[in-house]
């Protein structure tokens, strides 16, 4: 089973452009189904109408699912009248649908995972320091991480210092990932290209 994930957003449009991802949305969820995918709305920002989303992150579970995002990435049409503006021209309603991960995979630290060696430092410090490996090194193996720590006379000390350290920092990589990952998807909302769509969708006659 494969996984992919798409964000359908409403760009910089007018709220006909938030209806249309609503319609856009249900319509992708529908077509999931029918290929026995499916789907799960992940993150929803609400449009200013009842209903309507600037934007919608979902997520596709199945045997064909890249296959199926692909075929659902790029500019989208809603083409039909505006239900705001009664005698409004325009009926093509332009909507982004990007692939993007649903965010980083927290690193998951493992004492387990660490290898410490004793080791000696030299600089200020007196005999003690230079004469004892009182010092640690230690090297987290999945990240490739390393600390050294000298700061206490105890090696014991300094190892726990030095795993507190490799957790902070492998914490604070997911964060700057994290951050990463949301600046990435706030510049697929500037990247609605309208015009010249991968799918043109309508309402269904009933």
């Amino acid at each position: 089973m494969t996984t992919a994930s798409l964000l359908l957003s409403a760009g910089r449009g007018p709220q006909e452009c938030a209806w249309a991802v609503a319609q856009l949305l249900r319509r992708l969820e529908a077509d999931a189904a029918a290929q026995r995918l499916t789907t799960r709305r992940t993150r929803t920002v609400v449009g200013d109408r009842p209903g309507t989303y600037r934007s919608a992150l979902v997520r596709v579970d199945g045997s064909g699912a890249e296959e199926f995002a692909a075929s659902w990435t790029g500019t989208l049409c809603w083409q039909a009248p505006s239900p705001y503006r009664a005698g409004h021209g325009r009926k093509n309603w332009y909507v982004t649908a990007q692939p993007c991960q649903v965010g980083p995979i927290p690193t998951v630290f493992r004492e387990a995972d660490v290898d410490i060696v004793a080791c000696r430092t030299g600089g200020p410090g007196g005999q003690h320091r230079n004469k004892a490996s009182t010092a640690v090194r230690a090297t987290h193996r999945p990240s490739g991480l390393v600390v050294v720590v000298d700061t206490e006379r105890r090696s014991q000390l300094n190892r726990r210092i030095a795993l507190r350290l490799l957790r902070e920092r492998l914490e604070h990589g997911d964060l700057l990932a994290s951050q990463a990952m949301e600046s990435d998807r706030w510049r697929m909302h500037d990247a609605l290209v309208r015009g010249d769509p991968i799918r043109i969708e309508r309402p269904r006659r009933t």
